[in-house]
C-alpha cells in the first residue's frame, strides 16, 4: 500500500512539474511567436500589394464568411480582411486572409490582393502542410503567380492545360491541394465582393 501511495505521489510530481515547465514555456514562446506571425502577415500584404503603405483592418466578417458558405465555399474560413492604401492615401483593393480546411495535408492558410477593379493581383501562402513535391509546390511562384491579373467571380483549376481568362493549371498529382488553394482564392473572391464597398473602420 505504501508503495502504491509513493509511486502515486511521484507520478503527481512529474505531473506538476512537467505542466509547469510546459506552462512557461508557453508564456516564454507566445510572444515571439505573435511578433513573427505579424511580420510573416506584413510581408504577405506588401507582396499581393507592392505599393502598400498602410491598412484598416476590417472589425466584422460574419457578413464576408456568410458569403462565403453560400458560395459553396463550406471548408474555407475568412480569417482576416483589410483595406490597404498607397502612401497617397489612395485606395489600392482588399487583402483578405482565408484558410482552407481541405487541404491534403490540413489547413492551408492565404492571403489573396484584389484591387478595386476586382482583379486578383496576387496570392500568398502563410501556412501549409502538403506533401514534400507534390502539394507543397503551391508556394512556389510558378504556381501562385497563374492567379495575379484574374478577373472573375470564380476561378477555375484545369489538368488538360489552361484555355480560358479564369483558368489557372493545376499542379500535377496534386489536385486535392490544388481544389483547396483555388477554392480558398474563390472564398476570398467571394468575401471581397460583399466587404468591396465596405469601410474598414
Amino acid at each position: 500500500m505504501k508503495k502504491i501511495v509513493k509511486d502515486s505521489l511521484v507520478l503527481f510530481i512529474i505531473t506538476l512539474v512537467s505542466g509547469v515547465l510546459l506552462g512557461l514555456d508557453y508564456m516564454i514562446t507566445k510572444e515571439p511567436i505573435a511578433t513573427q506571425n505579424e511580420k510573416t502577415k506584413i510581408a504577405a500584404y506588401n507582396r499581393v500589394f507592392a505599393e502598400l503603405h498602410s491598412y484598416d483592418e476590417f472589425t466584422g466578417l460574419d457578413e464576408a464568411q456568410n458569403a462565403v458558405e453560400d458560395a459553396g465555399y463550406s471548408g474555407v474560413t475568412v480569417n482576416e480582411a483589410v483595406k490597404a492604401y498607397d502612401s497617397n492615401g489612395n485606395e489600392l483593393g482588399l487583402v483578405i486572409t482565408v484558410t482552407d480546411a481541405d487541404g491534403y495535408g490540413g489547413d492551408i492558410r492565404m492571403s489573396v490582393g484584389v484591387d478595386t477593379e476586382g482583379t486578383i493581383t496576387g496570392l500568398e501562402i502563410l501556412d501549409i502542410s502538403e506533401t514534400a513535391g507534390l502539394g507543397m509546390k503551391a508556394k512556389e511562384e510558378s504556381f501562385r503567380s497563374q492567379f495575379a491579373g484574374i478577373n472573375a467571380e470564380q476561378v477555375k483549376y484545369t489538368k488538360t492545360g489552361k484555355s480560358a481568362d479564369n483558368e489557372i493549371d493545376a499542379i500535377s498529382s496534386a489536385t486535392i491541394t490544388t481544389k483547396a488553394v483555388t477554392d480558398g482564392v474563390n472564398g476570398a473572391l467571394a468575401a471581397y465582393r460583399v466587404l468591396g464597398g465596405v469601410s474598414g473602420e
